[in-house]
């Protein structure tokens, strides 16, 4: 009998290599990045309601944040932040993402599932996903 043609490695092999390549994201949460524009003296933030909503933290909150880490004035207006100045989007990202670590990201596991709860006067970060409860050091509530 002839070499059988269909060799399941040769098979294999060939399967592999026409295969696309997929680049799996192991993080399901990612720290946004803001979307915006100087407009004369003011910086606009386009999508600071959806940085929130993915935060699922309240705009009131991540507002005093940035108002106190940018030492800016600011304003909601819709969907947008505006600040009264200038300001890079290098600078704002490494805020927002100081406010991911200090307020979202739980200090046990690095999940975003938290929540933030005021006990008396403590205001604690409590982690749905490993139960962690740690006190927040920062005030924003």
């Amino acid at each position: 009998m002839p070499e059988n043609i269909f060799d399941y490695r040769g098979l294999l092999q060939r399967a592999r290599e026409l295969l696309p390549n997929v680049h799996l994201k192991a993080e399901r949460f990612e720290i946004p990045k803001v979307k915006g524009h100087v407009e004369g003296n003011k910086t606009i933030i386009a999508n600071f309601i959806d940085i929130c909503s993915i935060f699922r933290r309240e705009p009131a909150q991540v507002l005093k944040y940035l108002q106190r880490e940018l030492a800016t004035p600011a304003a909601i207006d819709g969907a947008r932040l505006i600040l009264g100045r200038k300001l890079t989007s290098m600078l704002i990202n490494s805020k927002i993402e100081q406010f991911a670590k200090d307020f979202v990201l739980c200090t046990e596991c690095n999940r975003p599932d938290t929540q933030l709860k005021k006990e008396g006067n403590v205001l604690f970060m409590h982690c749905a996903a490993c139960g962690a409860k740690h006190p927040v050091k920062a005030k924003i509530a």
